[in-house]
């Protein structure tokens, strides 16, 4: 009775309002960014908007770790990718300015794509190893004045709740430019709505920050990368739920 009561909530109530804040949170965040504000209207629009959706999906969220951080300094945020939700809690709950990393068909969302152009936000190419270049190249004016920058390095949403294999554009992102990379885990979105489902189940959502992850006299070539890959991915797998293991 209970997931009957909440699929008529969903499609009666969450979806509907969903889109409206959908559309408000884009035309916002082109406005104010038009208008010359891009470091305050390309992330305070979009929190909102994450932190109601979560609300409005009746999903309570946790965070821990928020002091690892580094305050005032530009990193490179590595986390795994569970579904869709990952960008609600990631956006509304991390507690920092950011520019998302992600996949050129986001830009063809109608709203949506072109908000995030106007956000400055990084589109790549969606194959494997692709962009590694142009990210690099686009993510330098933002690293360089202290805005961070969010990618997932599995490249896609996890079909079973686990990870799979790390690319190493992120690596090479931050091993390039010194910059400390932070892991953080997600625990919960997969079963809030996992890729390919429609249908919302209601969940609690968890948000792990890991201490930085340091890339100083790191040699970034292929072996120096998939140790730092290999690293970040166990931290992150140490806190995920057993399930997910």
């Amino acid at each position: 009775m209970k997931r009957i009561l909440y699929i008529l909530y969903t499609w009666l109530i969450f979806v509907p309002v969903f889109l409206v804040l959908t559309l408000l949170t884009a035309l916002v965040t082109m406005a104010g960014c038009f208008l010359g504000n891009e470091s305050v209207f390309s992330y305070w629009p979009g929190r909102i908007w994450s932190r109601l959706t979560c609300y409005l999906a009746l999903c309570p969220v946790t965070v821990r770790g928020r002091e690892h951080i580094p305050a005032g300094k530009s990193c490179v945020f590595v986390s795994n990718h569970q579904g869709a939700f990952d960008i609600f809690l990631i956006y509304g709950f991390l507690g920092v300015p950011f520019k998302w990393v992600m996949k050129e068909g986001i830009g063809k969302i109608p709203f949506v794509g072109a908000a995030c152009r106007s956000a400055g936000f990084i589109f790549v190419e969606n194959k494997k190893g692709g962009g590694s270049v142009q990210v690099i190249r686009k993510a330098e004016r933002y690293l360089a004045n202290g805005t961070s920058i969010v990618i997932f390095p599995e490249g896609s949403r996890t079909y079973d709740g686990k990870m799979i294999r790390f690319r190493k554009g992120a690596y090479q992102l931050a091993a390039d430019l010194k910059l400390p990379l932070v892991p953080i885990t997600l625990n919960g979105p997969f079963e809030i709505l996992p890729i390919g489902s429609l249908n919302l189940k209601r969940h609690r959502m968890e948000l792990i920050i890991h201490p930085p992850v340091s890339t100083e006299g790191l040699v970034p070539d292929r072996k120096g990368l998939e140790l730092l890959a290999d690293q970040t991915r166990q931290t992150i797998a140490s806190a995920l739920w057993e399930k997910y293991r």
